[in-house]
């Protein structure tokens, strides 16, 4: 009986998938690894470069000195085929694919995407809340959510783990119903940095990134109990685990604005002067200000007071030249929370208030916001989990990533716990990289990041155009893809100089993937040495993940979990990001219908995932 009933819903599903096939005229594009591309990479796992290969004028004697580990034999390589469906897909049954095939499938509908809240409300309607939800878990929900609370994810997660995948919990809090506008004073404010009504609606245009509107301190109190609880769950269902928070969630919107500001300003100015000694047009760490030139110019600007006695006791890193960071740690001595509120005045050269200073209320809510990031910081490392602090609008984001630079400061001392994420869809994303690295090194604490290529694109694009300010946006997707190979080519070589530095590659571009693994390959990064981990989404691009674990790369799959009416927005934004990127889909769905294929006629139907 179970058998005859199992054999039917096969059919029907296989069924529909095939009709949704016929129902659009079906492109042929070229499956991973046609002629044109290697069908497998392989990845040394030596442990040092070739001495050849970076020194070719060496003699042989020279070369014959090097440890004997540089000449590995080819059984120690790991070659990685993304085609080898098999394997990619083994922690999957079959009605599983099948349910992949059809979600990915109906992504592809414009219609079904763009009225899919007025279709998943009909759908509430006409079936009732229980059938509703069962209908959900069974396709999209299923799909792409591992459970409504920590106990019901654990399945996913260890079925995961057991074939070498990790996981990034992400707790998919309720958000308030109307975002929080607050008046801002128009004095010495910036276009980028002043609210408007218009765009008060942060989540509006955002595919991949879930939103928070401030209500009051005790929300803010609530959403950090909710990470709490996740940091919890990540660290007692997965070992080495991640867990996402967001920072607009644990506090006041308008402090991370202003204080943004403050920090856009401040280097700004920075470069203002680096112009005045002729060096701008250079990358951001080599403008390098002649102390006693400076000292002069903000005397004509009418500043009052010794620069050079604020970098006295031999603190700069290069004797009598002040570089960016040099600059930045003026802000850091600056003791009290609301004197940071201040901005360098180009014509005077003095710092002046950018604003009244704060009531002693909004003083304690900047001060509750510091204290719940610590809070979390600490409960990360008491139960083993690393900290992956989300990027956000570009308005916030210069405070946010200052804020986790802080904490990395406190609990990146021997190994990452702390990581920021670095969107590489920005202009400035390898000015932002290169200088918390060097920051990192300075400072010695170890550097932690995930690299990503961003979700508020049409949000900021739209903004920045409605607002009267430069489009922050890399101008199309190729050069967002060298911004992001250019970031992560950094932080490859910082792991090869000193291994202090981590990076998580997020990313579902399977050009990006191979390009990480030819760079590790090139300059003898091991997947052992577990310095350079890997991201997907849950229910994506398993033809990526699965793989790469097996060959022994750390890989980690984002989890979010919540009720089910709490996560339909993120379900919406999954629906319109799987439109967004159909080409890579598309190959999702051609591996898919071949492992399909390939157990209809092996007889492995009814394969079962040995867990």
């Amino acid at each position: 009986m179970y058998l005859r009933t199992g054999c039917r819903r096969f059919l029907c599903i296989c069924c529909l998938y095939r009709s949704l096939e016929l129902m659009s005229l079906r492109k042929t594009l070229p499956a991973f690894g046609r002629a044109t591309l290697d069908r497998s990479l392989v990845i040394s796992t030596r442990h040092h470069r070739s001495v050849q290969a970076l020194h070719p004028t060496k003699t042989n004697t020279e070369d014959e000195s090097v440890d004997s580990r540089e000449h590995v034999s080819y059984s120690n390589k790991i070659a990685i085929d993304f085609e080898q469906t098999k394997e990619a897909y083994k922690s999957k049954d079959t009605l599983e694919l099948l349910r992949s095939l059809v979600v990915f499938k109906l992504c592809s509908y414009d219609i079904l995407v763009d009225k899919n809240k007025e279709i998943m409300d009909l759908s509430r309607k006409l079936l009732g809340q229980n059938m509703f939800e069962q209908f959900m878990k069974m396709t999209f929900y299923g799909q792409f959510v591992a459970g409504e609370d920590h106990q019901s994810i654990r399945p996913v997660v260890q079925k995961n783990q057991a074939y070498g995948v990790g996981a990034v919990l992400d707790y998919m809090l309720s958000c308030s119903s109307a975002p929080y506008i607050h008046k801002l004073p128009s004095d010495h404010r910036e276009k980028k940095f002043t609210a408007h009504r218009k765009f008060s609606n942060r989540r509006e245009g955002v595919t991949s990134a879930r939103t928070y509107f401030y209500a009051d301190e005790a929300k803010c109190d609530q959403h950090m109990e909710t990470f709490l609880k996740c940091i919890k769950a990540s660290g007692g269902s997965s070992e080495d685990g991640f867990s996402a928070i967001k920072t607009t969630a644990l506090g006041r919107p308008q402090f991370l604005l202003q204080f943004s500001e403050v920090l856009v300003k401040w280097r700004r100015f920075f470069s203002f002067l680096a112009a005045k000694q002729g060096k701008d047009g250079v990358e951001v760490l080599e403008q390098k200000l002649d102390l006693e030139q400076l000292q002069t110019c903000l005397a004509r600007l009418g500043a009052q007071g010794n620069i050079q006695s604020c970098f006295s006791d031999g603190r700069l890193h290069s004797s009598g030249m002040v570089d960016m960071l040099d600059w930045n740690r003026l802000i850091d001595e600056r003791t009290k929370i609301s004197d940071l509120l201040v901005v360098p005045n180009l014509q005077t050269g003095e710092l002046e208030p950018l604003l009244s200073k704060f009531t002693e209320e909004e003083e304690r809510q900047m001060k509750r916001m510091l204290q719940r990031l610590d809070v979390l910081a600490k409960h990360a490392v008491e139960n083993g989990v690393r900290l992956m602090v989300d990027a956000e609008q570009t308005y916030f984001q210069p405070a946010i990533s200052r804020l986790t630079v802080e904490m990395k400061r406190i609990f990146n001392r021997d190994k990452a716990v702390v990581f920021n994420t670095y969107q590489c869809y920005l202009k400035e994303a390898f000015d932002n990289v290169s200088m918390d690295v060097e920051l990192s090194r300075r400072e010695g604490w170890c550097f932690g990041a995930k690299l990503v290529r961003g979700a508020y694109m049409y949000q900021e694009r739209s903004r920045a155009a409605e607002i009267g300010y430069d489009d922050p946006i890399n101008p199309d997707y190729e050069s967002t893809n060298r911004m992001y190979h250019r970031c992560l080519d950094y932080v490859l070589e910082e792991i090869e100089q000193n291994k202090k530095a981590n990076v998580m590659v997020a990313s579902h571009n399977i050009d990006t993937v191979k390009h990480t693994l030819r760079r590790m390959n090139e300059m003898g990064l091991a997947p052992t040495d577990k310095k350079v981990y890997f991201g997907q989404l849950l229910g994506m691009c398993d033809q990526i993940s699965f793989p790469l674990a097996q060959a022994g790369f750390p890989v980690y799959k984002y989890v979010p979990y919540g009720p089910v009416n709490e996560v339909i927005p993120y379900l919406s934004r999954r629906a319109q990001e799987n439109r967004g990127i159909m080409k890579g889909v598309q190959m999702e769905r051609e591996l898919l219908w071949k492992e399909l294929m390939r157990r209809l006629t092996s007889g492995e139907v009814f394969y079962t995932p040995a867990v």
